[in-house]
Formats: structure tokens, sequence, C-alpha cells
């Protein structure tokens, strides 16, 4: 037998015994006799690197790094699930999905706590692991994927496949990482949730691979290039496949079934050998799915049963006020450090004055506290029975805790505002806001680096984010910033630049403009001129917007300070167009990052960008080995000489007007 037959068989021979132990659960060979094989095939890649399979297991050990993750488009959005929380709320979503016709059948899951994962497989071979992301855009973590020993390198059938799914760790593999990070005197991880998400997004895969996580594949986009019926069929169909599939599901025939599932596995919660944190609930039957549809944000034959939060007491210490970037003053609990459902929680909104007064909050009190679908603390009352005469009665304050200007509570709501619009308070918020994962998705400007750069003047605001590069050498002197990290931070920046319009649209801060309404907007108008100069009368009319959202959209752009700012930002390159999936005409751009250098006969530079942008593809100034394509022109420079030295596609202008008229 050849070497590369010899190799072609211990990739064969232990991807099968990998299987068996961590997606079937029945190994056939003793560990011992996987190790030997195992070190036999490294040492034989060592010798013939020529003949490494990209299905091979010694991927899993590791050792790639990376200086960032790729951005990557979701084909088909991954969307979240609508919330329920008691028995009356699942009966309405059944009553709801009756009352269109649809007498349904229910395959319940469980709603495994660990990171959401689509993986992608290219003639059986898995060629890209991304993240969830926000939904429509997520990130590469291909070579992290790979550590992960119950996803398989390579399937069983010879085909171009996407299944989605969860990353998680064990309860066991959980303790062990804590106990051997208590021993180098490391933070502890908090829950299992928080451990799997950090451990995917490691830079350094060897890290990743040390974590032990798992898998469970759970769904099947395009189950109908299968010719797929159900959701049942679609669990059976990938589990032929090699992926590991959760056997604790049931097909149930009505709400009572489901009720009764939902109680089953409350009772073995605990003893189950990962975390849960709830139901999914999911019509089977794919034809009924097709006929409900979806929301802007969920799908409607789907929906997630949240458990009942865990509840805990602590002493309520102090109650200070916040100023959010719309100038609202928020009180907060500032809370004897606690463990709620895996977290230690030391602080909890109290919301407004109203709030504060009906629940009668004082300090000093022993307050019950949860996590509002395991995610939010709340406080949800008070052990009157421990209240002692020491306990101090709360008194809302008149002027902002920042600038000291009088506070205004407008007529119809609970809330108290900050009007001084140069509060460094609302201009902080503004920004942190602004850069979050689910506005600009700035990585590298969290809320303590925002305020830092803030007080260092380096920030002022929104489009001074796109300056900072001017201050590269006065970043380098702070303490934690490096070269590799401020060049992160830069790329993150010039990234965000790519950015749909909806996106830009929420991180401006516009009142009553969420994530939804700014989609909303922006599929509507398509561009921000078109939204700058919509008449309110025709805004008031679209569905979802309403009287109260058009005015304020209205107010904000009627605001010439704030229409000098968005002009500001597009003399920086921040696009304003909507990008939505169904703008996309020509997909040879989508997802690709472009380099545009010399001068294009038949076309000005803007034009060209916009094109590239509106096809869901990135234009970026510098030429580095994450460019997909430099357009190259007349009289073009150095980019050229990068391009070639970094072995980069290369298009004439002829290739890109043959590319953009395909």
């Amino acid at each position: 037998m050849n070497i590369k037959n010899k190799i072609e068989e211990l990739v064969n021979l232990l991807n099968k015994y990998g299987e068996e132990y961590y997606t079937l659960d029945a190994p056939s060979v003793t560990d011992a006799e996987y190790d030997r094989l195992m070190q036999e095939l490294i040492k034989l890649e060592g010798k013939y690197p020529e003949y490494v399979l990209p299905n091979s297991p010694t991927s899993r050990v590791g050792g790639t790094i990376l200086d960032g993750f790729e951005k990557v488009y979701h084909k088909v959005p991954m969307m979240s699930l609508s919330n329920v929380f008691n028995e009356d709320e699942i009966i309405k979503f059944d009553e709801k999905i009756k009352k269109e016709g649809i007498n349904p059948t229910y395959v319940c899951e469980l709603k495994i706590d660990g990171l959401s994962i689509s993986l992608n497989y290219e003639h059986g071979v898995l060629a890209k692991g991304v993240t969830r992301g926000d939904g429509v855009v997520g990130e590469d973590i291909t070579n992290n994927v790979k550590t992960i020993k119950a996803i398989p390198l390579k399937i069983k059938e010879d085909i171009d496949i996407e299944v989605r799914g969860e990353i998680f760790i064990g309860k066991k593999e959980f303790i062990k990482v804590n106990k051997k990070r208590e021993q180098e005197k490391l933070p502890l991880f908090q829950n299992c949730r928080n451990l799997a998400s950090g451990s995917v997004r490691q830079l350094d895969s060897s890290v990743t691979a040390s974590r032990n996580l798992d898998n469970f594949i759970y769904h099947l986009p395009n189950s109908d290039l299968y010719n797929i019926k159900t959701h049942e069929e679609s669990l059976k169909f990938m589990q032929s496949l090699g992926f590991k599939v959760n056997e604790k599901r049931r097909i149930c025939k009505n709400v009572s079934e489901v009720l009764d599932f939902i109680y089953e596995i409350a009772s073995i919660r605990d003893d189950l050998t990962y975390d849960i944190d709830g139901i999914v609930i999911k019509v089977n039957d794919f034809s009924e799915q097709k006929k409900l549809g979806y929301t802007t944000k969920y799908p409607k034959w789907a929906t997630a049963y949240k458990f009942p939060p865990k509840e805990v007491t602590t002493i309520l210490k102090d109650i200070i006020f916040t100023v959010g970037r719309t100038g609202k003053i928020t009180p907060n609990a500032i809370l004897d450090p606690v463990l709620v459902a895996g977290s230690t929680i030391s602080r909890a909104t109290l919301h407004n004055e109203d709030f504060v007064k009906e629940k009668d909050l004082r300090v000093g009190d022993t307050v019950i506290l949860r996590k509002a679908g395991d995610v939010i603390p709340e406080i949800v009352g008070v052990k009157l029975d421990r209240r002692d005469s020491s306990a101090r009665k709360f008194e809302m304050i008149d002027a902002c805790p920042i600038c000291g200007e009088k506070l205004v509570r407008v007529e119809g709501e609970a809330n108290h505002y900050c009007k001084n619009e140069k509060c460094d308070a609302r201009n902080i918020e503004s920004l942190i806001h602004f850069t979050s994962r689910k506005a600009m998705n700035i990585e590298g400007l969290g809320e303590r680096i925002v305020e830092d750069f803030y007080n260092f003047k380096y920030l002022k605001d929104i489009p001074s984010i796109y300056k900072l590069a001017n201050y590269q050498d006065e970043l380098m002197e702070l303490e934690g910033f490096g070269q590799r990290s401020i060049s992160n931070l830069l790329d993150s920046i010039e990234n965000s630049k790519a950015n749909s319009l909806e996106k830009l649209l929420f991180a401006l801060g516009i009142r009553h403009v969420g994530e939804k309404v700014a989609k909303i907007i922006a599929k509507k108008y398509r561009n921000i001129d078109a939204i700058i100069k919509a008449p309110y009368e025709k805004m008031v009319d679209i569905p979802d917007i309403g009287d109260i959202i058009a005015l304020s959209i209205r107010k904000y752009f009627d605001d010439e300070e704030n229409i000098l700012m968005i002009e500001k930002l597009k003399s920086y390159g921040i696009n304003t167009l909507y990008l939505g999936k169904d703008t996309i005409k020509n997909n040879t751009f989508t997802d690709k990052k472009f380099v545009i250098t010399g001068t294009i006969s038949f076309a000005n530079r803007d034009k060209i960008k916009e094109y590239i942008e509106s096809n869901g593809g990135f234009v970026i100034e510098s030429v580095s080995n994450k460019t997909d394509v430099v357009i190259v022109g007349e009289n073009a420079g150095s980019k050229l000489d990068k391009a070639k030295e970094l072995n980069i596609t290369i298009w004439n202008e002829k290739t890109l007007k043959d590319n953009m008229e395909a």
C-alpha cells in the first residue's frame, strides 16, 4: 500500500471511530487503539504534507491563529424565535395557528443553552462554519468548528448542504475547565453558555480544541432541495448523513401533549449532562410552516418556551442614577453580589420613579431578584418582614447627576429626562449605542473604551469614530493597547462602513426607532436621502410605524445638526444604502471585499462602489490577504503591486464591466 492510500485509510478509520464515540455514543475500539492510529497519521502527515486530506481528524487539535474573524452573509437569514413563558401563552400560540385553518402536529426539542452555528458542506466536506451574528451577517469560525469532534469533517453523501445547530459544552467539561482555571488563578466562567460562546470565538483554535465542545444539529434550511416534507424527516435525514441530532424530542399531536413533554423535561432538567433553558416548539409539516410564514423577526410556526427564572434574595445597598443616550434618567439598584441562574449579579435596572415607588423599594431592604427570560436581572419585590428602621426611602433626583441640568418629566410618561444635548453622559451613551453589536458592530469599542477615549478627547461625537486612525501613536501609549489591538480596532471601524442602511438608522439612536423599525424604514426608502426627504404624511401610513414613530423620525431629520453629521459620515465612506437580500441582483459581488485602484473609464468610483455594495459586496481601502478582488483601472498604483505579491484576483476594466452586466 502506498503512502497516499495509507493516509486515506487512517483518515477514514479515525473518522469512523470518532463518529462512533462522539456522535453515536457506541465506540468499537479502545481509547489506546484510537490514540495509536492518530499518532501514526500525525507522523505520516508531517512527513508527507502533500497528502493531507481536508477531512483529516488531525485538524481537530487546532493551532491556527487568526487576526480576526471574516464577516459572512447568511444565504438564508438565521432568525431568532419568539418566546413564551407560561402555559397560557403556549395555548395562545396554538390557538393562533389553528385560526389559520391548520390543525398542527408539533415537534418539541430541547433548547440547548449554547451558541448557534451554520455549517456549510461542499461535496460532502466541511467548507465553512459561521456564527449566527445578527441573523444576517455572522463570523467565519471554520478553524474552531473543525476542532469540535461531534461535527463531521466529511458527511456520508457527496452533496452541497447547509445545516444549523447549537455548539455547547457539557456540565462535566465545564467543571473541568473551571478547576484548571482555578489552579491557574484565572477568573472562572459563570456558566456553560458563556464558556461555549467564548471558546468558539478564540482566535487561537488550539484553545477551542482544549475545551472539548459539543454540538447538536436541529435545522435544515432549503429542505425542499432534498424532497423532505416535515421537520422530523429533516432531523432523521441529517442524522443519516452523520450529524449529531438530539434524541430527546417528541412529536406531539396537540397542545396538551406539548405541555406534558415540557413538564416531563422540567422534572429531569437538572439531571441532563448539558444545560437547557427551555423547549422549542415547531410545527412539523413544512407546507404548514410555509402557509404560516414569518413576522419581520420570527417564524410564526415556532416558538421557544423559557423555563421560569430562578429567584434569590439579596440586599439593596444603594440606588444610583445613570443618563442614557436620549437623556433618560434611570435609577439603578446596587446589590450585594449574588449568583442567579449561573451569573453573578451586583446591579439591576429600576426603570423609573414609578417602578421604585410602586414596589416601595428602600435602600437597605432585602429584595427578591430574578433573571427575566434567564437573561436580564430584575427586582420583583421586597421581603417586608426583613425591613428595619434603618431602611432609607427613595427620592427621585431633580437635576442631571452629570451636568446638573434641571430634569423634565414628559407628560404621559414615567421617565425623567436631561434636556442638555451637550451632556457628557448622553454623548458617551450615544457613542456606546452607535458602536454596539446590534448597531454598527465595531468590535474593540466597548463601554469602558468609549468612555476612556471620550475623556481623552479622542472621541467627541459619532463622526470622530471614523477619525480614530489619526490618534494611533497616542493610543499606543494607553495601557492594554498594542499594535495588534489597535489594528484590529481600526479594521473593525473600516468594516463598519459597509453596513446596510438599517444598521446605521438604528445606530443613530433616533427615539422610538429600534431594530425592527429601522429595517422597515430602510427597506421602504432604500437610501438615507429618501428618508430625509420623506414627508410625515407618507411615513405615518407605513405598517408598524404610526404617528409617534413618524413624528420622531421627522424631528430627527429636521434638525440641521443631524443632517450635517450624516453628510460628514457620507464623506467618510459610510454606506447609506439598504443592502437587504431582496436587493441583490448579482451574486458575483456578494460577501466579497473589493479594492479599487486607478481610473475606471466607463464609471466613476462612487457608482462602482454603490453597485458593489447594493449587491452585498464591500469596498475597502487597503489590500491585504483578506481582500478578494482588486479592480485595476488606468494609472494603478502600489495597490496593484501588493495584489500581485499576495496572489489576489485582479480584474481589469473589461472583467469588471462583464461582471456588472452578467
